[in-house]
């Protein structure tokens, strides 16, 4: 069993095109983990076609309005994250908010603190760009997730439809307000 990381140093890099193979399979392979055993294997797969394919993945780590970033413990990805900014935002709640449209870590790396990483540096990134809000999309089947967001400060603010295949799942929308840096 590991040991949670305090001592273990997590580094956070920002995907560039080299690695879109890398962020492709560990995406897939978290996604998987995350929702196979609660969806159809059809709409996982057409999912998985759909959003994780190489040419979608390259055009979003070359956008402006959007980031990918991977975390890593000597070399080995462990989590990573993808963030919208504008009009790159699934739903433009505000074009100042920053939407965190992906976050996951490596089943193994559960509650050891790559989570609460992960989470710190999108806090970082929205703050340098000093975003008014932080939001995201969480499936209302998913309460380890939920609770997370909430124990960092997110409260629900509104729900929309979250399309996985062909099933339509509703997410709740949650945000975290960021404090002014005037």
């Amino acid at each position: 069993m590991l040991n949670p990381l305090d001592d273990t140093q997590v580094d956070i890099e920002k995907v560039l095109l080299p690695e879109i193979q890398t962020l492709k399979t560990f995406a897939e392979q978290t996604f998987l983990d995350t929702y196979a055993s609660q969806n159809t294997e059809e709409d996982m797969a057409n999912y998985l076609a759909d959003h994780f394919n190489l040419k979608l993945l390259t055009e979003e780590v070359i956008s402006s309005d959007a980031e990918y970033y991977l975390a890593k413990i000597e070399k080995e990805v462990v989590g990573y994250f993808k963030l919208n900014y504008g009009q790159a935002q699934t739903e433009v709640v505000d074009e100042n908010a920053v939407e965190i449209e992906r976050i996951y870590a490596s089943t193994q790396y559960h509650g050891k603190g790559v989570g609460k990483v992960l989470f710190e540096s999108i806090l970082q990134i929205a703050q340098s760009r000093a975003a008014s809000f932080i939001w995201l999309g969480v499936w209302e089947k998913n309460p380890r997730a939920i609770r997370f967001y909430e124990k960092c400060g997110f409260v629900e603010f509104d729900k929309h439809v979250f399309v996985l295949g062909t099933d339509e799942q509703t997410d709740l929308m949650m945000k975290l307000e960021l404090k002014s840096n005037s």
